[in-house]
């Protein structure tokens, strides 16, 4: 049996039960309104001006409803629901079932219709179809490095037009801040 094959299944099935459970409960209160610690409001301000740089290069466009945009890591809906709020269609997934359900859950109390938003538990790499745009933000930090270029190249193999991503690369700083970070409990 291939042990990098392994290795990759292993990665997914840990970043899925992270994102199941521990991660879950602490990205849900990042990405959402309540109180939170100085750190957690560095990441909420950070991913939500890369959220609105995204959107501001779309909607110079001025064609989002003619779009058909994957937003491939939907996390809670950041991006997915504005994006449909103003006439994408999109189809909206992560290897989470939790960030989707919650994802739902906005999308069904905030947005006046959800029939241009398709919404899937799925890995990037089982992602099918054809897009105008792919958008993949603060995911692929969460993937074997060395299967970089793998999950990329499939990406634009999904993109007819364009591909957005951001990416932070798994770097012997981030990972002992990272480390460190686990010691420290989050505020509930």
């Amino acid at each position: 049996m291939n042990l990098t094959c392994m290795a990759a299944v292993d990665d997914k099935t840990i970043v899925r039960n992270y994102f199941n459970s521990t991660g879950f409960d602490r990205w849900h209160r990042i990405y959402g309104d309540g109180e939170v610690n100085k750190v957690q409001l560095d990441i909420r301000k950070g991913h939500q001006q890369t959220v609105d740089t995204v959107l501001d290069w779309l909607q110079q466009d001025d064609n989002l409803p003619l779009l058909s945009i994957c937003d491939a890591g939907c996390g809670v809906g950041s991006l997915s629901l504005p994006l449909a709020a103003a006439g994408a269609k999109v189809f909206a997934s992560d290897l989470s079932e939790k960030m989707v359900e919650e994802a739902k859950a906005r999308a069904e109390a905030t947005l006046s219709s959800t029939q241009n938003l398709t919404f899937a538990v799925q890995d990037l790499e089982a992602l099918q179809g054809l897009f105008h745009t792919v958008i993949c933000l603060d995911v692929l930090i969460h993937y074997p490095q060395e299967k970089m270029a793998e999950m990329i190249a499939h990406l634009c193999s999904l993109a007819e037009s364009r591909l957005i991503f951001s990416f932070a690369p798994k770097t012997l700083a981030y990972s002992l801040l990272k480390k460190i970070g686990e010691f420290f409990p989050w505020p509930e």
